[in-house]
């Protein structure tokens, strides 16, 4: 007797063990999130261990898996809105069940709003159930519990009528965002298997327009081409290319030694920039470009390397770790030849790594890890370049000029021109916390100062420290010293308001200024705001007389449904140069500026925006795997645009009816004016529809 009650305990104890076992793959975590007085968003975030899967909401077909179900007791003080909507899924051929499944990996996170009919506090009680399987096996846990407590509202009981129940909801406001795995908004991917509007469906699922890096090879390679000029870099053309015709027993030995040394240049930089950027993660380095402190930092950093570059000091490595270099370059043979060119790269830096610097930073802010492949293979291309030609053909090194005080110049050149871009990281932050320090036409005066002492420098009206003395100005010098002038006079009316469009995203936005229209104007607006007694308030006009809301989503979402005309969702940015880009190129163009003010309402939503929220309006949200809270602005637009659009980058468009649906494909940075008017006409009209 006793045996057997032994044996009944431990077949019982192994039965919940297995159960626990079982249990343990996904984890489920719960919260709410107000949308309005009456209406809440229950949301489930689900952690999946590696290598277990659970399944969509949907199940398309009856071989498939089960799919994850989500029960709700009835109850008469609160009804549901819509269908319950899911972060995206993998859609993969499964071997198990040898059909097409969705599935979700690692996380997952589905919604359903309510709306309170009560004003009183009430649980909203239900169950869910998933299958959760590996590659070789599956399980399926008992149905769980789940219970919410909400407040209720007096603006609640009878607030809601059947028309507005019976019409599911597709809503892709902030209040419906998702899980930090999505790369869509879970509403979107809701539309596409229900397949309720087919322009629907093409606007989410369309890709949007990458910016093109072709852009940002050509800076690289121009800042390769500068490298190349600075006195740590030009001696060595001839010094290295020498060594390896010398060396070489045949020429095709000594190209073929030069190609190499010239690839392993390419290989260290391109490194260099990849390994950056993974060490980081592309879309911290994105961020990063519009962080206050960050951006300080390089304000800082680039403020000393020009300070070397005019003179004051050399920035040079440790010399122990130069010299360990240094000696593995003897060892011969490629790796010698790669260690040569390590070699270069190290005693290069205190001229390569301001440019270097500032290249990785512009090109990781695209948010790809793209964008530092492409900047720094065309900075080493350039660098490179050199040292395979010469050695193909030797005689040419007779042509190069001789090593001088014109690389001084250089080098001092590049120091003002350091200089000049250091304000440009420190009018980031000044815009980010709108603190109003350096403001357009303090910005264009510092710029003016320095253009007009590198002009000076380069006519021979004085000399720094290390310069020779100058007879004669030659010509390339005096090229040089005619575009600096033109900077010069170029930058002058922008002191009383001129638009600047060469410097478009560079420049503090006109709307940034003590003065928006310049010195001496008594204009103080673009226009007469909308006399709208109850969204005229919330509403300002642009620097291109386009009426807009600012970082005021919920009122022009209002405001558009009022009016009957679809919302433009600008996502934009302070620091953002590509936003600056399209605000003065593109928007002042007549029939763009038209369609803005006549035919959609505007509304600009600034993601680097640092300024506090109210605290009644911050957000705990489970963003990047953690539950955070959002304090504010641009926190609350951002993780509005990752999470809805699935895009982090600026500026971002979209186009929404006023249940906020998507009217026409996404669309990124894009300088074609009528590709931009097309894209809105689409819109609009298939809005009108």
């Amino acid at each position: 007797m006793i045996k057997t009650l032994i044996s009944f305990f431990l077949i019982l104890i192994t039965g919940f063990s297995l159960l626990k076992a079982q249990d343990a793959p996904v984890h489920f975590k719960f919260s709410t999130k107000k949308v309005s007085d009456c209406e809440y968003d229950l949301q489930y975030h689900a952690t999946i261990d590696q290598g277990w899967h659970i399944y969509s909401l949907v199940k398309e077909t009856e071989d498939g898996p089960n799919p994850t179900v989500f029960n709700f007791e009835k109850s008469n003080d609160y009804e549901l809105v819509g269908k319950t909507t899911e972060s995206k899924t993998v859609k993969e051929f499964d071997k198990v069940f040898e059909v097409d499944v969705r599935y979700f990996a690692n996380t997952a996170t589905f919604t359903q709003r309510v709306r309170l009919k009560t004003n009183k506090k009430i649980s909203i009680k239900g169950t869910y159930e998933f299958q959760a399987c590996t590659d070789v096996k599956c399980i399926f846990p008992p149905a769980d519990n789940f219970e919410f407590e909400l407040q209720g509202s007096a603006s609640c009981p009878g607030a809601v009528t059947s028309a507005t129940v019976s019409a599911p909801v597709a809503s892709l406001s902030i209040a419906t965002l998702t899980d930090s795995s999505t790369t869509k908004d879970s509403t979107v991917q809701a539309i596409e298997v229900e397949s309720v509007d087919p322009v629907i469906s093409e606007a989410s699922s369309a890709p949007v327009e990458e910016r093109s890096f072709w852009g940002i090879f050509i800076a690289g390679f121009i800042g390769g081409l500068a490298a190349l000029l600075t006195p740590c870099v030009f001696p060595m053309i001839p010094m290295n290319v020498s060594f390896f015709t010398k060396q070489s027993k045949t020429k095709a030995q000594g190209i073929r030694n030069a190609f190499i040394y010239s690839i392993s240049i390419i290989v260290l930089y391109v490194g260099l920039g990849l390994g950056v950027t993974l060490i980081f993660g592309a879309g911290a380095l994105h961020s990063l470009s519009t962080n206050v402190w960050f951006n300080l930092a390089f304000f800082f950093l680039l403020l000393i390397f020009a300070i070397s570059f005019l003179g004051a000091f050399e920035i040079t490595l440790p010399s122990g770790f130069v010299n360990k270099i240094d000696a593995r370059s003897d060892r011969g043979g490629y790796i010698g030849i790669f260690f040569m060119a390590f070699t270069l790269a190290l005693v290069s830096f205190s001229c390569t790594g301001p440019i270097i610097g500032t290249l990785l930073v512009q090109a990781s802010a695209t948010g790809n890890i793209t964008g530092p492949f492409f900047g720094m293979f065309g900075f080493a291309l350039a660098l490179a370049l050199p040292f395979g030609i010469f050695a193909a053909f030797p005689g040419w090194l007779n042509s190069l000029p001789q090593s001088g005080g014109w690389l001084n110049a250089v080098k001092v050149t590049l120091g003002f021109l350091e200089l000049a871009l250091a304000l440009k990281f420190a009018s980031n932050a000044d815009l980010v916390v709108q603190a109003g320090i350096l403001t357009r036409e303090v910005f264009i005066g510092l710029w003016i100062v320095i253009f007009s002492l590198l002009t000076m420098y380069l006519l021979g009206l004085y000399r720094t420290s290390h310069d020779s003395e100058l007879k004669h100005v030659s010509v390339s010098r005096l090229f040089v010293a005619i575009i600096s002038f033109f900077m010069t006079i170029y930058l002058i009316p922008g002191m009383w308001g001129a638009p600047l469009k060469l410097l478009s995203g560079i420049l503090p936005p006109l709307e940034y200024s003590e003065s928006p229209h310049g010195f001496g104007s008594s204009q103080n607006t673009h226009g007469t705001l909308l006399k709208d007694e109850e969204f005229g308030k919330y509403m300002e006009v642009n620097k291109n007389g386009i009426v807009h809301f600012k970082n005021d989503y919920e009122h022009a979402l209002a405001y558009s449904k009022k009016v009957g005309k679809p919302l433009l969702i600008d996502f934009t940015g302070h620091a953002c140069a590509n936003c600056r880009k399209t605000e003065d190129y593109v928007w002042p163009d007549p029939g763009v500026t038209k369609l803005l003010n006549n035919e959609v309402v505007l509304v600009s939503l600034y993601v680097d925006d640092k300024r506090p929220l109210d605290p009644k309006d911050h957000m705990t949200v489970f963003w990047y795997g953690k539950e955070r809270t959002i304090t504010d602005i641009g926190d609350k637009f951002k993780y509005m645009e990752e999470k809805v659009y699935g895009q982090s980058t600026q500026p971002l468009y979209v186009l929404v009816d006023g249940s906020e649906k998507v009217l026409a494909p996404i669309r990124g940075y894009n300088p074609g004016i009528p590709e931009y008017i097309g894209w809105l006409k689409k819109g609009i009209e298939n809005y009108k529809k």
